[in-house]
């Protein structure tokens, strides 16, 4: 995601166009060579400085201050036609012109500054107010990329999941992730030495992993640290346009209120639960006895326990069952169900 190398090497062409350009000009002017290099390495400078400040200024909000300007410009002509400047007042002073122009200035000035801040603090939803009928959405969002948070990495389930076709778009894993992984390796306290090591595990797997595109995002100049590792995953996300890969309900639920899309391994299991309904039948491997004498226990692959009526003979064997009904519970649904006759 970021391409630092080819930054530096467009800013090392254009540097040297602008000294090649300045000793021509300069040649031309019948000036010293030496000075045109310096005044275009000057300049180049003066461009790599703007560049610098504005490292966080996206194509994204490029587009939408252009789109502002044009707005606010707009705005400015449609007032400066309106026939204030041909009153009696502006027509009667010997520097009515000169006023005039310096007012058009001011206000073609203020409405442009007001169109690009009020543009970039917009949501391109909100674009569709002022354009009838179109609304800017989001296009091609299986591409767009997936932004890893420290949770669903130490999960390890990622590469599974991506094998299976399900997950799409370029995995993008933010450099302060992989800090927050290394302080939990080094920590004092042994669960989260665990925690901290099987994430670096499971991110090396997903390196050697070919078809597991993987790309990690570096921190740009400038970022303040301090903030939390949460916060600071919601901004990247809104600044790259990214979908949100974690376990973490509470970072799930601020993601989404900043309309961020969020994808969870924990609701993708509950929507793959089987939904069994009273009647269907099917095979269960009885593991246990169960709260009275005569019932055993048995688990679906997703750990949904079934409990068989009548069944305590056949502990440790599979049998064939048919559900009979379903009791909701704090941990989830149990199940009952008798031996098919």
């Amino acid at each position: 995601m970021n391409s630092t190398w080819s930054i530096r090497l467009i800013r090392a062409l254009f540097f040297a166009f602008f000294v090649f350009t300045g000793i021509t000009v300069a040649l031309g002017f019948q000036q010293p060579a030496w000075l045109g290099a310096v005044t275009g390495a000057l300049a180049m400078g003066l461009i790599i400085i703007l560049d610098t400040i504005f490292v966080r200024f996206s194509l994204r909000d490029f587009s939408q201050a252009t789109f502002g300007l044009a707005i606010g410009l707009f705005c400015a002509w449609l007032i400066t036609r309106i026939g204030v400047f041909q009153l009696s007042y502006f027509q009667s002073m010997l520097d009515g012109e000169a006023l005039r122009n310096a007012v058009e200035i001011v206000i073609y000035t203020c409405f442009a500054y007001f169109g690009i801040t009020f543009a970039l603090r917009s949501d391109r939803d909100q674009f569709a107010l002022l354009i009838p009928y179109v609304r800017f959405r989001r296009d091609g969002l299986e591409g767009e990329p997936l932004l890893l948070d420290t949770n669903v990495i130490i999960d390890g389930r990622i590469p599974a999941v991506v094998k299976t076709g399900f997950l799409s778009g370029a995995l993008v894993v933010p450099r302060f992730v992989l800090d927050e992984l290394q302080l939990l390796a080094d920590s004092a306290e042994p669960q989260k030495v665990i925690r901290g090591r099987r994430g670096l595990e499971v991110m090396e797997a997903m390196r050697n992993l070919e078809d597991l595109p993987l790309s990690i995002h570096e921190d740009p100049p400038g970022v303040s640290r301090d903030l939390p590792v949460d916060t600071r995953l919601v901004s990247l996300a809104r600044e790259l346009n990214a979908r949100l890969l974690t376990n973490d309900e509470n970072l799930a639920k601020v993601a989404r209120l900043r309309g961020i899309v969020v994808l969870s391994f924990n609701d993708l299991a509950i929507a793959l639960q089987p939904q069994l309904n009273p009647g269907d039948e099917l095979s269960l491997s009885l593991t246990r006895p169960g709260k009275d004498k005569q019932q055993a226990v048995g688990y679906l692959p997703d750990g949904t326990m079934i409990v068989v009526n009548n069944a305590a003979q056949f502990i440790g064997q599979t049998v064939e069952i048919a559900i009979s009904g379903a009791l909701p519970t704090s941990a989830g649904r149990l199940i009952f169900a008798e031996l098919k006759k």
